[in-house]
């Protein structure tokens, strides 16, 4: 059978590392998860609570198209509460998860070959999802010297996307950081697109919106993260006043409408604050032991992470091949961890991805183990 050339996509490897894991736990061994960015909660206790509630007295069908209107007050209720910013929510967009967003942003802003700056590092799927949209990703180097934040290249770009606090290096743009991109961005024309997925999880100074410096701008957030509902698929985006019958159309015909039941279950969670900090106070707690135990084991060419929970370790001293050095310490030590080539195709077989988004007592045990894999280990 035929097929495009638009599905010749790069695989997402930490999925293909979820599969190794689970494989080797299907026959009976435990594994440390330290590849994927999942926290290891529940959804919060009133989100779980509203659902049920909704179960007994309603059918769950459609929604509208840009999703319930009073989740889409509350996500702009969200923007006062956190950066201090009047949100219309009209503008709010819910979405069937940030991915979805991701989509309907880059089709909505974009014609094919289209060419859309991309960091390096930097979440893959933006990449690979451009790719199968014909538009043309392009790679913008960062570097830890200069706190990964990016700066527009020589070529003209149609669009940039960058996120805040960063996957995998947990690094965050400050307010000047932000305002100048986006100044950059609208001298050249190039639509500027804010992932903030990452927004609530930081550890010092709080995250900046790009919605505090323009209007201008794509903002994309979720519930997976903060909220810890990765599973129920929901997220939203914030769009420019111009645009939401534009991304309405658009959604009505790709996705018809986010989930109901997640739907339902978001409006819960947005009243379970006292929940979700209390799982940042663990976030934290990880992020110590990690700054702690990683020299430990060899690991300490890292950067304390801003936000998110991760830490992107270079491990050039130990391999010049991530994909098989982490497939060692999956295999050897039980511990799944993610090679940097899923978020930098020149420079990621040098560097690996630590998540410590799961339990505590799992941080600690995955620490020990390699802490022990590493010991006696020779430097390349």
């Amino acid at each position: 059978m035929r097929s495009s050339t638009r599905g010749e996509v790069d695989p997402f490897i930490v999925m293909d590392v979820m599969e190794a894991a689970r494989k080797l736990e299907e026959s009976g061994r435990r594994i440390i998860h330290m590849e994927v960015g999942q926290p290891g909660t529940p959804a919060p206790a009133p989100a779980r609570a509203a659902l049920v509630q909704a179960m007994e007295r309603d059918a769950l069908g459609y929604t509208v198209a840009l999703g319930l209107p009073e989740l889409r007050a509350g996500i702009a209720g969200l923007y006062h509460d956190w950066y201090g910013v009047t949100l219309d929510p009209a503008r709010v967009v819910v979405t069937a998860g940030s991915s979805a967003a991701f989509v309907l942003a880059f089709t909505a802003l974009f014609d094919a070959g289209a060419h859309v700056g991309v960091t390096e590092p930097g979440y893959p799927s933006y990449r690979q999802i451009l790719k199968s949209l014909d538009l043309v990703p392009v790679g913008l180097p960062t570097h830890a010297q200069t706190r990964h934040v990016p700066a527009l290249p020589g070529e003209a770009l149609e669009g940039l996307i960058v996120a805040s606090p960063a996957n995998p290096t947990g690094t965050m743009l400050n307010h000047a950081d932000l305002a100048a991109l986006i100044a950059d961005c609208d001298a050249a024309g190039t639509a500027f697109i804010s992932d903030e997925i990452y927004h609530g999880v930081h550890y010092g100074a709080r995250a900046v919106s790009a919605l505090e410096v323009s209007d201008e701008v794509y903002v994309i957030n979720s519930f997976s993260k903060y909220f810890s509902m990765t599973g129920w698929r929901l997220g939203w985006m914030v769009v420019p006043e111009a645009h939401v019958r534009r991304i309405e159309r658009l959604a009505q015909n790709m996705f018809i409408c986010a989930p109901h039941a997640a739907q339902v279950a978001a409006l819960g969670a947005l009243g379970a604050r006292k929940e979700t900090e209390a799982m940042l106070e663990v976030y934290a707690a990880n992020r110590a032991l990690m700054l702690e135990g990683l020299p430990k084991a060899g690991f300490d060419k890292i950067a304390p992470p801003d936000g998110a929970f991760y830490v992107y370790a270079d491990v050039s001293d130990w391999t010049q091949d991530s994909l098989g050095f982490c497939r060692e310490v999956l295999e050897e030590a039980g511990v799944a961890i993610t090679p940097g080539l899923d978020f930098d195709p020149i420079r990621g077989h040098q560097t690996v991805r630590f998540s410590y988004a799961r339990a505590t007592e799992d941080i600690v045990e995955g620490l020990a183990r390699l802490q022990r894999f590493m010991a006696g280990r020779v430097k390349v």
